[in-house]
């Protein structure tokens, strides 16, 4: 089972409902029970236990009180999963334990803007259908910090093909890793609607899913 988790108390994405419909749909299709919810109560040790993975799909702002965050650590711990899908790091920022999960903290972003998207590693199951290089238009995140010492990248953005990117010639926008006995994927697009439409970003969201769920180990 699947638990996407959309809480915002900052700036809320028109494409959170989209997103949730989104997934639904996917998990639908391979037999998945998913379940979707903004209430914070839920992060308690029984409950998350019963998850495959937990799904942040573009929460913001401060979102779970301690005792909900040290539950939350404790089910990463005993191997649950995680799934950061863009303003997943545009949360917590106080909680550093999170931050390292999730891979690295937003930073900044330009104008939504079509960029070419460079594949690194097209072997993983959240990357094997993209092409090498992926046209597509999104919201661009800069992250604080370059996540790549402690993750493994799969995406990285061409700087060259949009205005805005402050992170050079290494621009990590899509990572995962095994993180403290559990697993983490992050991608840091999904901002528009209409990403959740797209069958390349819905193949690439549900192999991140897949992996952190564990769904084809």
């Amino acid at each position: 089972m699947l638990l996407i988790f959309s809480k915002t108390t900052g700036y809320r994405h028109a494409s959170i409902e989209t997103g949730i419909e989104a997934i639904r749909r996917l998990a639908t299709e391979h037999h998945v029970e998913v379940q979707a919810t903004e209430d914070a109560s839920v992060f308690t040790d029984e409950n998350l236990a019963r998850y495959q993975a937990v799904i942040f799909l573009s929460t913001t702002g401060n979102i779970l009180d301690g005792a909900q965050k040290a539950a939350f650590e404790r089910y990463i711990h005993a191997g649950g999963g995680f799934v950061g899908i863009h303003a997943a790091s545009d949360t917590e920022y106080s909680w550093t334990w999170y931050g390292q999960l999730v891979g690295s903290f937003f930073k900044s972003h330009p104008a939504i803007s079509e960029a070419t998207v460079d594949v690194e590693d097209g072997q993983n199951i959240s990357t094997s259908l993209l092409p090498k290089k992926w046209q597509r238009t999104d919201e661009w995140y800069n992250y604080r910090e370059n996540p790549r010492t402690s993750v493994h990248v799969l995406l990285t953005l061409d700087e060259s093909t949009y205005k805005g990117g402050e992170m050079g010639n290494d621009h990590p926008i899509a990572w995962y890793h095994d993180f403290e006995g559990g697993r983490a994927w992050y991608t840091g697009m999904g901002h528009t609607v209409e990403s959740f439409s797209e069958p390349l970003f819905l193949s690439h969201i549900w192999g991140g899913i897949s992996y952190a769920a564990k769904l084809n180990a």
